[in-house]
């Protein structure tokens, strides 16, 4: 997507080597200031850290928060008139370009804000979705993106509109999101059949690919967790790839898959996908579920967890929120506590002592318990349904290459008529290698 609005002028800017290559294109030269707001029962400062970290992704400067306990929102204006005057002399006394607040907004609440408050407001599903505007790289995420901010405008474009003229654009306006009020809506509506139609299409050439690993029988695993937990930096530390890292969230929006060899030798591949939040846009999930498919259809889950993070427990919690949405609940999961080099002994323990279950603590950047995360993401992986032994006559090495390649090889024995191998293989390779098999069980190991 590209900015439309050519008032606006952006400059040349260096871009650090842990930033996404997009993000220097997009973030403008001096910060949008912004006031942040939070409603709910028993809010704190503290929680409005995760607004604030969405708010700098997108390119904003939070100047102040203003924070309403409540039972519900304001139906009509989301937070309480006291509140409106609290945020509107916030906004005066910080020279505040915009107002973001922690919740979705709907469209009436949307315009009432804005009419009192005189300055664009943006609700977090705007800025989540902003923010993966500005990562969009390939075709299919650029399309994703786009229809879920369509799907997002749509109702409201009244709002956006006048906000949008007044201010020429900036943070929660990126994509399509610079659209006038007179814009038809009919022609929206169109966009959005297209686009749909658009991504089904590259649905099937995913689909394609991704059959082709399943027909294989090589087991698939894909890296998830919450945003800026660390997948990216796990996925090189694992697989020697490049992957782009960026201490940012959502960073990583297009899944990317790699080949690797499990302790045993045995092929694996991986797959870094998009990172989770809570809150998560019901947009977002919609438009990317062709993407996150690659999650649902995998044969394990390595669920990765910022175990420097205040809020680890919560975020695990939100990431399982979404895998039940999205159908991966029944799919084996491994669970690793990232960033454990940022913690003390005493800390370690703390946190582990807070999980649920068996996780294991690693550190992509160091590289410790990487050994052992690999050794546990083979234990639980499925075994191949067949065990067989093999008699491989002298000259046809390329059996047993195969077998290496695309099975589980137990042991080999030299003879003098061959070579005796002991391996558990699927349906496929086994209907390969029928002639030479001199014994089969189908006995399926527990992974």
């Amino acid at each position: 997507m590209t900015a439309q609005n050519g008032r606006r002028q952006r400059g040349v800017h260096e871009t650090s080597t842990l930033e996404s290559p997009l993000a220097a294109t997009w973030r403008p030269r001096v910060p949008e200031k912004a006031v942040l707001v939070g409603v709910g029962r028993g809010i704190e400062e503290a929680d409005l850290d995760e607004l604030a970290a969405l708010a700098d992704s997108a390119g904003a400067e939070p100047v102040e928060r203003v924070l309403q306990t409540r039972q519900d929102p304001n139906p009509a204006t989301f937070i309480g008139k006291g509140k409106i005057t609290e945020v509107h002399d916030a906004v005066g006394r910080s020279g505040a370009e915009a107002v973001i607040l922690d919740d979705e907004l709907t469209p009436g609440q949307l315009r009432s804000l804005e009419e009192r408050l005189k300055v664009k407001v943006i609700d977090r599903t705007a800025l989540i979705l902003d923010i993966f505007a500005l990562h969009a790289r390939s075709r299919e995420g650029k399309a994703q993106v786009e229809l879920a901010q369509l799907t997002y405008l749509l109702p409201r474009l009244r709002g956006w509109g006048e906000a949008m003229s007044r201010l020429g654009g900036g943070i929660g306006t990126r994509g399509p999101g610079e659209t006038k009020l007179e814009v038809d809506r009919q022609h929206i509506k169109r966009r959005i059949s297209k686009l749909r139609k658009d991504l089904k299409d590259l649905a099937r050439t995913r689909d394609v690919k991704r059959s082709s690993r399943e027909r294989s029988g090589i087991p698939q695993v894909a890296i998830t967790g919450y945003t800026n937990a660390g997948k990216s930096t796990l996925m090189n530390a694992l697989t020697r790839s490049d992957v782009v890292v960026a201490n940012q969230l959502f960073a990583t929006l297009d899944p990317t898959v790699r080949k690797v060899d499990l302790p045993s030798g045995r092929p694996a591949t991986i797959s870094d996908t998009v990172g989770f939040v809570s809150k998560l846009p019901h947009e977002l999930v919609e438009a990317f579920r062709s993407t996150l498919e690659e999650v649902a259809r995998s044969t394990l889950i390595v669920h990765v967890a910022d175990a420097s993070s205040p809020d680890v427990i919560e975020q695990i919690d939100a990431v399982r929120e979404v895998l039940a949405e999205i159908g991966a609940v029944h799919i084996p999961e491994v669970l690793a506590l990232n960033k454990v080099d940022r913690l003390s002994e005493t800390e370690r323990a703390r946190v582990t002592s807070r999980i649920d279950g068996d996780a294991l603590s690693i550190s992509a950047v160091t590289g410790e318990n990487l050994d052992r995360l690999m050794e546990r993401i083979e234990d639980a992986l499925p075994r191949f349904p067949l065990d067989v032994t093999i008699l491989v006559p002298w000259g046809r090495e390329d059996v047993t290459a195969m077998l290496y390649r695309e099975a589980e090889v137990l042991s080999e024995e030299a003879r003098l008529d061959g070579t005796l191998v002991h391996a558990r293989v699927n349906e496929r390779e086994h209907a390969a290698i029928a002639p030479l098999v001199v014994e089969t069980s189908s006995e399926r190991a527990a992974g």
